[in-house]
């Protein structure tokens, strides 16, 4: 991966390393699990065959397989020496996260190197994504008898892991995006429901661009407690990328870190009331703004209060010396024109979605 790609691996150590300076690594109720690459069955849990022969004929210079070129190629998915080892790594992550929740180990893990696959497709990349780990702990978990409901947070509609669960009941997937009018991968209106079984099970809140964090929060609230209180699952696995933040270079979003905070702590308390919470990272390519977003949510997780200043400094972000933004609030009549369109979405959901739950338009229960 060329150093001008927005998806860069130092955004994890970046992380990482003001996680560790927090004291979060250190924290009583905080274990750091080494992670393993996914075996070939688990990667076949979302892609196919021959999709998986391909990307490691591709990542071991091989000529690349005749036919298809499966979405590599000058862009977002470049092919590159590694690429195998390196996607199947931080998918493994998200596999062994998976499997401490499932067999009671922990009631919350945390793998915030995965999440970013979510547009792979079972037999094409895309969006930065090759194996898409979220689709592969999702399936896996459901094949164990858990009701999984996903929600998706990244700034982009969680295309690939809406394709793979379209169908089914097997896991309620929920996306609140970037509208995909202004955005990519262009879909994630409310109409796409899912079809034949899964009618109903595919939910998607396109959002405005300038969405801030009230609106935002709103517009959660609005859809995403009353559904996943009505689904019941087993574990709430949830993606949480940082491209809605207002800094972020690809996106139109306006969240702040404390926003998007606002929205995990929420996450936190649905899991806490209905199953364990299984949660990745995502998206998020100002690295100032990922590092100190993952390190507060680790935080949330483990119930830790963090400092308002940061322990040490981003060094793409070196006059950031606190956790929290400071960001005017969005007024007048671009406040309002988000307002009208998040406020339509959310009508949409409530009526394309709810009333296969047995919700009323306010979340209720119907009669």
């Amino acid at each position: 991966m060329s150093a001008s790609h927005p998806l860069r691996p130092v955004r994890w150590k970046r992380a990482f390393d003001l996680i560790a300076a927090a004291g979060l690594t250190k924290a009583p109720n905080v274990s750091i699990i080494p992670p393993r690459p996914a075996t070939d069955d688990e990667i076949k849990l979302g892609h196919s065959a021959d999709y998986l022969s391909a990307v490691k004929a591709m990542s071991s210079g091989l000529n690349s397989p005749a036919g298809p070129s499966h979405g590599f190629g000058p862009g977002d998915n470049p092919v590159y020496g590694g690429m195998y080892e390196a996607n199947a790594l931080t998918s493994g992550g998200t596999m062994v996260a998976a499997q401490a929740i499932a067999d009671g180990s922990t009631d919350v893990a945390f793998n915030f190197a995965g999440g970013h696959q979510h547009h792979a497709m079972s037999d094409r990349a895309s969006g930065f994504g090759v194996f898409n780990d979220t689709v592969m702990a999702a399936r896996w978990l459901a094949n164990q008898g858990m009701r999984v409901a996903y929600i998706d947070i990244d700034c982009h509609h969680g295309d690939g892991v809406q394709a793979s669960f379209y169908g089914s009941q097997e896991v309620l997937t929920i996306s609140l995006h970037e509208s995909g009018q202004f955005l990519f991968p262009g879909t994630g209106n409310v109409k796409e429901s899912g079809r034949d079984a899964g009618h109903g099970y595919s939910v998607n809140v396109p959002l405005a661009p300038h969405t801030s964090d009230a609106a935002y929060l709103d517009a959660f609230e609005a859809v995403v407690p009353p559904l996943v209180k009505a689904f019941k699952p087993d574990v709430v696995f949830t993606q949480l990328g940082v491209d809605t933040h207002f800094l972020d270079p690809i996106t139109h979003l306006q969240l702040t870190v404390q926003g998007h905070a606002a929205v995990v702590r929420r996450l936190r308390e649905l899991a806490a009331e209905n199953g364990r919470w299984l949660a990745v990272g995502g998206g998020g390519y100002d690295l100032g703004a990922v590092a100190r977003a993952w390190t507060v949510d680790l935080a949330i997780m483990a119930g830790v209060t963090l400092s308002a200043d940061l322990p040490a400094l981003v060094p793409e972000s070196p006059s950031v010396t606190t956790y929290a933004d400071d960001l005017e609030p969005t007024e007048g009549l671009v406040e309002m024109q988000v307002r009208n369109f998040n406020e339509r979405s959310v009508a949409q959901v409530h009526e394309e979605i709810f009333p296969h739950f047995g919700l009323t338009q306010g979340g209720r229960r119907s009669s």
